[in-house]
């Protein structure tokens, strides 16, 4: 008896092929709450990140200074489109 082993790999010069029929479907894994929540931490993030860039320029800080709010800036987007992707 043998044992035939068989790697398939995808063809990165060819388009996936799709079947038929076939259809996605998007199931939430998050509650309408939690999606809330995200959403608003967010918005919330955003608003007092905004406010603390403009704190910064007001009092002429060195603009290297600005991408400590980098971070901030990051929470506030993956907050929002992972309430917006339902994920």
């Amino acid at each position: 008896m043998s044992i035939i082993n068989v790697a398939y790999f995808s063809d990165l010069y060819r388009a996936p092929q799709v079947q038929k029929g076939a259809e996605e479907v998007c199931i939430a894994n998050i509650s309408p709450l939690e999606r809330q929540k995200r959403l608003r931490f967010g918005v919330q993030q955003f608003v007092i990140t905004l406010i603390v860039l403009a704190i910064l320029i007001a009092l002429h800080v060195n603009p290297l200074w600005r991408l400590s709010l980098l971070p901030l800036f990051w929470a506030s987007t993956v907050g929002y489109f992972q309430a917006r992707d339902k994920t």
